[in-house]
């Protein structure tokens, strides 16, 4: 597995599962996208060993054999692995903190075993690796500002916190098929839901506002990732500006649609995402433009 092969499988994997996330890659400078898709394709690679319907193998033992590979790959060793390489590259090349990569595993294994969380504080430490890490993982990619790189660690977080609660709300119907609940215990309990109520064709009106209470949490991360995006150099803004609104405007849909998860999947549709994608375009350009422009002084 050549680099440029293992780049490009990361890209279609992002392109075929991360659609929104991918048209909005497609607004930062062209030298960024493989290592985004390369940080993202590694993410869906080990997601897919723990979620994938089709799989009959040993998930656990598949997951064992990546995190492996994976350390290896980290040390500098040769492996054996489709998209290691470019994630390995990747990692090296901008110093991505292997603590992150490590808790992103350490939240996968939990998905082989752990299917109910019992508070939000219990999510929290699952979403801690499985959205938080994803999120400062990328940070290093992106560029922060000169000297604002620690403070745009926290921002970071709560947009990778702020997407996967999302994405919960969004997957309840087809968690429950895999016998997952994300939504706290303490929150069916308080609203008085059941797991059935989950496998209901449609919602309860009880199930409707323990949606509704849950989407409040995920408007609550976006709003503390929101002063991240201006942390960022300009290159990198308009394309986190642009996954901002289409994944707030996933969430929004839910709540137009009166929180009615469970009848069909909820989706931006393709003319608000392309409308998005262009009024960001110019930006991006300009942007680009401005960072490239360098002057050369001979001797």
């Amino acid at each position: 597995m050549t680099l440029t092969r293992s780049y490009e499988l990361c890209r279609r994997l992002n392109a075929r599962h991360g659609r929104s996330y991918y048209l909005a890659t497609l607004l930062l400078p062209a030298w960024k996208r493989p290592h985004v898709h390369a940080l993202y394709g590694f993410a869906r690679y080990a997601d897919e060993i723990v979620d994938s319907f089709t799989m009959t193998g040993d998930r656990a033992a598949a997951l064992d054999a990546l995190t492996d590979r994976t350390s290896a790959a980290l040390a500098g060793e040769p492996v054996d692995d489709p998209i290691l390489p470019a994630f390995a590259q990747t990692v090296r090349s901008f110093g991505v903190d292997h603590a992150d990569v490590h808790a992103f595993l350490r939240s996968m294994r939990a998905d082989l075993t752990v299917t109910r969380y019992a508070t939000y504080t219990d999510l929290l430490d699952y979403m801690e690796g499985s959205a938080a890490a994803i999120g400062t993982m990328m940070l290093p990619v992106l560029e922060a500002l000169p000297g604002a790189a620690e403070k745009a660690r926290e921002p970071a977080r709560q947009l990778g916190l702020a997407f996967q609660l999302t994405n919960f709300l969004r997957d309840v119907a087809e968690d429950i098929a895999r016998g997952r609940v994300y939504l706290p215990l303490e929150d069916l309990d308080r609203f008085g839901v059941s797991v059935d109520d989950l496998r209901r064709p449609a919602p309860t009106p009880a199930l409707r506002e323990l949606l509704a209470f849950e989407a409040d949490r995920a408007h609550a991360h976006y709003r503390l990732a929101l002063e991240g995006i201006d942390l960022l150099v300009p290159s990198s803004r308009p394309c986190i500006r642009a996954a901002y609104e289409l994944y707030g405007g996933i969430l929004g849909r839910i709540e137009a649609a009166g929180h009615d998860v469970l009848r069909a999947r909820v989706a931006v549709p393709r003319r608000r995402r392309v409308a998005i994608f262009t009024r960001h375009l110019l930006a991006a350009s300009a942007a680009d433009r401005a960072e490239r422009r360098v002057t050369v002084r001979m001797p």
